[in-house]
């Protein structure tokens, strides 16, 4: 992606949110954005998965705080927007001007032209001002991968290690990276005489810039690689063991630094960004860190009151004292039986209960329950229920 797309984007409005919107409220707007674009559940439709990749892109940067600021502090010095705005009140400038179409590597500018090379190295993740190395050095940080992977609730909850097969960018293996045919070697570009870069002058500002001639990279090939066709890159494929964080959520993106592509002449790689998938519980439920489960019982354990075997995740059930009196619905906490938080412990079990009405009645449970109805019809649980909604 180039400096202009980047900068041209506005993730605010992809997905729905102000700018002032809060790091939830953001998460929110995602989650609902990316069950309702998701490719699984719109398949044969284009237009959902471009969507959907939009919307993941945008909660990319803004749920991170500080690439949120560095984008805002971005859109913020160029105006937000394309031609004709102003940079801090100076001149107009045209993004096409400014970055020539391309992405910006950039080396030290001057004055203020520093400031805002200083500010695109951290925002796209190249070099900040002062690097000065050539072309066939200069070590250049790998892309970051998305992937998808779908646990069961077990797995979620406890955490799983899964196998990815990942596929991304990397050296080609034809000409070891060079982008040259083997045998051959590349030359230094001489128009950056090596260093990739090319500064423009736009009045009171020196804005650096990719060279156009090598690309940024510093080389020229005369003879390219067969392969990669000259680039020097070419699409890797490598199966990696992730290990996913105990008490992931459905929907949640989990960020394994250092899993992308493999970088440049010595640079990091990228990072790998999970989106997670998480399969329905027959029994039980999920609620933040909290587990969920309805628990059947009989009419005259909640009237009695009784002591009841509750099933958790794993391990044996725990017994769970219901009172005398009990309402329906009544939930109950069972300590530590919940999904792992990242400080190391765990949420609740909430158990509810529900009073289970028998479907058929043999004539000695009927006589009995007769005879209770005799023994309680001056309890009518309804006698104000009408004199209460007139009220109102």
């Amino acid at each position: 992606m180039s400096t202009k797309d980047y900068l041209e984007k506005d993730y605010y409005a992809v997905l729905g949110v102000p700018k002032s919107a809060s790091a939830e409220d953001i998460k929110k707007a995602y989650r609902k954005l990316a069950r309702q674009y998701h490719p699984d559940t719109n398949q044969g439709d284009p237009s959902k998965e471009t969507k959907f990749k939009e919307v993941s892109e945008a909660y990319d940067i803004l749920s991170d705080s500080k690439r949120r600021k560095e984008y805002d502090d971005a859109r913020t010095l160029f105006g937000s927007g394309v031609g004709g705005q102003r940079a801090g009140g100076g001149f107009p400038f045209d993004f096409g001007d400014l970055f020539g179409g391309t992405a910006g590597q950039q080396q030290p500018g001057q004055g203020a032209g520093e400031r805002f090379s200083d500010l695109f190295g951290g925002l796209f993740n190249r070099g900040g001002a002062g690097t000065r190395s050539t072309g066939a050095t200069r070590p250049r940080r790998g892309q970051d991968i998305e992937s998808e992977v779908t646990l069961s609730f077990t797995e979620a909850v406890e955490g799983a290690t899964v196998s990815l097969r990942l596929t991304s960018s990397a050296a080609c293996t034809g000409c070891s990276g060079t982008g040259a045919k083997a045998g051959t070697t590349p030359r230094v570009c001489p128009t950056c005489e090596g260093t990739g870069a090319a500064s423009r002058n736009l009045g009171n500002f020196a804005f650096s810039e990719p060279c156009r001639d090598c690309k940024g990279r510093g080389l020229l090939v005369d003879d390219p690689c067969p392969v990669c066709e000259g680039s020097g890159r070419a699409k890797s494929t490598r199966t990696i063991q992730a290990r996913i964080p105990a008490g992931v959520a459905d929907g949640q993106r989990v960020k394994l630094k250092g899993k992308g592509a493999p970088g440049e002449n010595g640079g990091p790689a990228g990072d790998l960004y999970i989106q997670t998938h998480v399969k329905p519980h027959a029994v039980f439920g999920r609620s933040g860190d909290n587990l969920t489960i309805t628990v059947p019982v009989t009419f005259t354990e909640a009237a009695l009151g009784a002591e009841i075997k509750v099933p958790i995740l794993k391990g044996m059930p725990v017994t769970l004292r219901i009172p005398p009196g009990t309402p329906n619905g009544r939930t109950f906490r069972v300590r530590g039986r919940g999904a792992a938080r990242k400080d190391g412990t765990k949420g609740d079990l909430l158990a509810s209960v529900e009073v289970v009405v028998p479907k058929t009645l043999d004539d000695k449970s009927r006589e009995l329950l007769t005879e209770f109805n005799t023994a309680t019809a001056a309890e009518d649980p309804r006698a104000d229920l009408i004199q209460r909604a007139r009220s109102e």
